[in-house]
């Protein structure tokens, strides 16, 4: 097997909010290579967390690529806010939308990456006929809308089924630690996020390098 690039993004959904610009800066100084940011809008999932102002507060901090993960319902209506929040890459579900390629389009007419969720009830024939318009593809490994689940790896037949058709990269969230990240990158996923495993750890540059050494 080809070495490759693995990319560490990890969840500021598991960073201490009370001082979330330290945390920010400190993955980054650690070498995380992006931020994922989790947002939840209590409707398509059971949580909220934060919004576009949270994001565009925190963005003159980072230098890093900015992941944004939507856990929104009909996330094309927010597309504008997101993107002018500092967003690089904006991922959707594909369940929360009337028409997916309609968020693709406005995404890009951003002038941002485009990417695609699928939750683990859905099968990968959901994403058929958007795969080629789509920057990433995103299979969570646990249900989305809380952190510190466990590892689904029987999410890893998706990533195997997605991976010969797609030229894109593969980003796989959810229970992600040094055990679980060897098993994603076989079976074809790029990005790994990682939530608790990285700011539950005292040492963040330690913990991503093991994650990537794993």
């Amino acid at each position: 097997m080809s070495e490759k690039k693995v990319l560490v993004a990890p969840s500021i959904l598991s960073a201490d909010f009370s001082k979330l610009a330290e945390e920010i800066k400190s993955v980054e100084r650690a070498g995380a290579d992006w931020l994922h940011v989790d947002v939840m809008d209590g409707v398509f999932v059971p949580n909220i967390t934060i919004g576009p102002l949270i994001i565009k507060a925190v963005r003159p901090l980072s230098r890093m690529f900015f992941d944004v993960h939507l856990m929104i319902d009909e996330p094309v209506k927010f597309v504008d806010e997101f993107t002018e929040a500092g967003s690089d890459l904006i991922t959707f579900h594909v369940e929360a939308c009337k028409d997916p390629m309609g968020s693709v389009k406005k995404i890009k007419e951003k002038g941002k990456k485009a990417g695609v969720s699928i939750k683990p009830g859905t099968d990968v024939s959901a994403l058929d006929g958007i795969l080629e318009q789509v920057d990433m593809v995103l299979v969570m490994t646990v249900e989305p809308g809380f952190a510190g689940q466990a590892f689904m790896e029987e999410m890893m037949e998706k990533v195997r089924d997605i991976r010969p058709r797609f030229k894109g990269l593969i980003e796989v969230d959810g229970g992600i630690n040094v055990e679980t990240a060897p098993k994603a990158i076989k079976a074809g996923a790029d990005v790994l996020v990682a939530g608790t495993a990285v700011f539950g750890q005292k040492d963040y540059a330690k913990a991503i390098r093991e994650i990537r050494m794993a």
